[in-house]
């Protein structure tokens, strides 16, 4: 595991809506996370079929998720989650749109692209507003760096895209400065996402005063 992490495990309590979604749904949508570790582990098998991949990095309670999964039956999605309660909120949300080609797990991203994907595996990946670590001396602690762009650009296929969202201007502006300078990838600030809903946490940052910035970058 990593010494430096972008996230933090917070607490592991259901609601009452939360437990009912988690006992409905989770043997079926939720990879555990030590199945990764077991001999012979493919994310294949979990989804039962082979279909391009599209990865998740922090699905939240699944707002997104379920919505954006659904539109796109031919794929299979990775949510990558490490709040339990927010996996738990999520199955609701995928099995309301009827997403079921969606899966769970709250392993570490940068792990699992390292180890699960192979070169050239992923279709797209979303980071849609990756905890900011607004302060100057956790800025460190931000996924987005140069080191993990370099290896989202091994990890996508031939065109695939990278798309993310942030509502702190200077998270956005070190996004775009180590996307930029990845050879690999290319794009920039893009118009909001048209399909990706709003949710709770994006109209929060609003009513806050925060300014959204979608940004897309494409594999060369």
């Amino acid at each position: 595991m990593r010494e430096v992490l972008s996230y933090s495990r917070r607490g592991s309590r259901f609601t009452p809506q939360q437990r009912e979604a988690w006992e409905a749904h989770h043997a079926a949508w939720v990879i555990p996370d030590d199945a990764v570790d077991r001999p012979g582990f493919r994310l294949a098998e979990w989804f039962g079929r082979e279909a391009p991949l599209i990865v998740e990095i922090g699905s939240g309670v699944g707002e997104a998720t379920g919505v954006l999964a659904a539109a796109r039956p031919a794929y299979d999605v990775l949510a990558l989650e490490v709040w339990r309660p927010g996996v738990a909120a999520s199955l609701a949300e995928a099995a309301a749109a009827g997403a079921t080609n969606v899966r769970f797990c709250g392993i570490d991203a940068v792990w699992m692209l390292q180890h699960l994907v192979r070169p050239g595996g992923l279709a797209e990946l979303w980071t849609f507003f990756p905890d900011p670590w607004p302060k100057t001396r956790h800025h460190k602690r931000r996924l987005v760096d140069r080191e993990f762009t370099a290896l989202v650009a091994e990890r996508l296929a031939p065109g695939a895209r990278w798309r993310l969202a942030t509502d702190w201007t200077d998270y956005a502006t070190q996004m775009r400065s180590v996307l930029d300078a990845e050879p690999a990838l290319s794009g920039g600030v893009v118009p909001r996402w048209e399909e990706r809903p709003v949710t709770k946490f994006e109209r929060k940052g609003l009513e806050a005063g925060r300014t959204i910035t979608d940004l897309c970058y494409t594999r060369g």
